[in-house]
């Protein structure tokens, strides 16, 4: 009987706390009077459960959760009890909230960032970085021009060279293929005639020369920036064959920076970025013998001020000063079976690279030139589980740089390889076929070059 009589009791109180509750605001939380019997003293959980003795208390379902006496929650007649939210919910309004503090944190943080230290962190990012980079805001892309952005690029190391191609389909179009990330990439260069076929020829600090196949007019580009200029017309009118070469005046290609061309008959010029005319300094030594055997494929190699060509008929080598103006050749006897050979350059040494074949047995070699003999010994090859490939087929080779770093295209009517050879490394790394965009086909790569990646080299 005294528990009946406690439940009715708190059964009372109940209906006080309801009609006060009523007659205030519809807050779920109710906050006692203070001559209200104080209702904390009770258990942790209390169930009312319904009897005969007791109708009136099928009126209400009371639930008191035990804990905090300001959380006690009482429910109205026919209204369900609150659902426990999901810890999903509570954890996606924490986010937001977290969010929400942390995007205003970035913004006071990038607001008082100082400028000099965004340039000097841009300035060691990643190349590839950079096509995103420049689309972010006008600011960002207008710091690509300013002189201590330079000045910050110019204390990072250089990265690995890029090689930029132009493949048998799209001669219009240059591909250029990133080995760190061991990608391809697609960019367009407006400037560039699409009525000509231009091609890409030499390269010094982070600029690409390019001449149109009927070589009349020479183009220099930075294919990351596009920065573009078309060379003034030359004063000798050459139709045959030429060899071309380009270095730079200073540390950088904004000191101002040469090309020079030479043709089979001896003729050559070289242009002055900082007159923005050719001259025509003197005239080939008569000990070098002509006509000089030249073409495309006759890639250059730059070591300071001075240009190197390959000749044949007699072999050697043919070398420009650029600073100087003399001609000088060295007559050093090819190994033997040799074709398709190239000159390179690692670190101030000269290099040849070309394919040695044997009966039916084919391989790619890598000699070094001994400055004491003048002779070529060979330092490394092609690993031979790759050579079986091209046993007993008809292949033919390209290389497409010699900045320390090669890249070869080896090709027959069965196959098509790309492959780069690190010279410092001695690693030769297979590479992925260049798909056109939107496209499927792997594309045969004609021609190309080496060329360090820069942002501030200007044309």
């Amino acid at each position: 009987m005294e528990v009946l009589a406690m439940l009715r009791q708190l059964i009372g109180q109940v209906k006080q706390l309801l009609e006060l509750h009523a007659a205030s605001s519809s807050s779920s939380n109710i906050s006692f009077h203070p001559q209200t019997p104080p209702l904390l003293h009770l258990p942790r959980f209390y169930f009312l459960n319904r009897d005969e003795n007791s109708a009136e208390d099928s009126c209400f379902n009371i639930i008191m959760t035990a804990g905090k006496s300001e959380n006690l929650k009482m429910l109205e007649p026919g209204k369900p009890p609150p659902k426990k939210k999901a810890r999903k919910e509570r954890n996606r309004g924490e986010v937001t909230g977290t969010s929400h503090s942390i995007e205003n944190l970035d913004q006071q943080i990038w607001k008082e960032f100082p400028e000099d230290l965004i340039e000097a962190v841009v300035a060691r990012l990643p190349i590839a970085t950079f096509f995103r980079f420049r689309l972010v805001c006008h600011k960002w892309n207008s710091m690509l021009t300013s002189q201590s952005f330079s000045e910050q690029c110019a204390q990072v190391p250089q990265p690995q060279p890029w090689f930029y191609t132009i493949t048998h389909e799209n001669v219009n179009t240059g591909a250029m293929y990133d080995p760190t990330l061991k990608k391809w990439h697609h960019p367009t260069i407006p400037a560039l005639p699409t009525k000509l076929i231009v091609l890409p020829v030499a390269s010094a600090g982070g600029l690409v020369c390019f001449l149109d196949i009927g070589h009349r007019s020479f183009y220099v580009c930075n294919p990351l920036t596009r920065s573009f200029k078309e060379l003034p017309a030359r004063s000798v009118k050459v139709w045959s064959r030429v060899a071309v070469g380009i270095t730079l005046c200073g540390k950088s290609a904004s000191e101002g920076y040469n090309i020079l061309w030479v043709g089979c008959d001896g003729e050559f010029e070289v242009y002055n970025s900082r007159n923005n005319s050719w001259d025509r300094p003197g005239t080939m030594s008569s000990n070098i013998k002509l006509p000089l055997a030249l073409n495309f494929k006759s890639q250059t190699v730059s070591i300071g001020s001075k240009l190197y060509f390959m000749r044949s008929d007699p072999d050697g080598i043919v070398s420009y000063d650029m600073v100087t103006g003399v001609w000088k050749q060295f007559i050093i006897p090819a190994p033997l079976h040799l074709s398709d050979h190239t000159l390179a350059e690692c670190g101030g040494r000269i290099m040849l690279v070309g394919l040695l074949t044997k009966n039916a047995a084919t391989c790619v070699c890598i000699w070094e030139l001994q400055k004491m003999t003048l002779l070529w010994k060979e330092v490394d090859r092609m690993p031979n589980i790759w050579c079986l490939e091209f046993y007993g087929k008809h292949v033919r080779m390209t290389c497409l740089g010699n900045k320390g770093l090669l890249m070869l295209s080896l090709r027959s009517r069965q196959m098509n390889r790309l492959v780069t050879y690190d010279f410092s490394t001695g690693k030769w790394m297979k590479v992925p076929g260049c798909i056109l965009p939107r496209g499927r086909k792997r594309q045969w790569i004609a021609c190309g070059t080496a060329f360090h990646p820069c942002l501030t080299a200007v044309a």
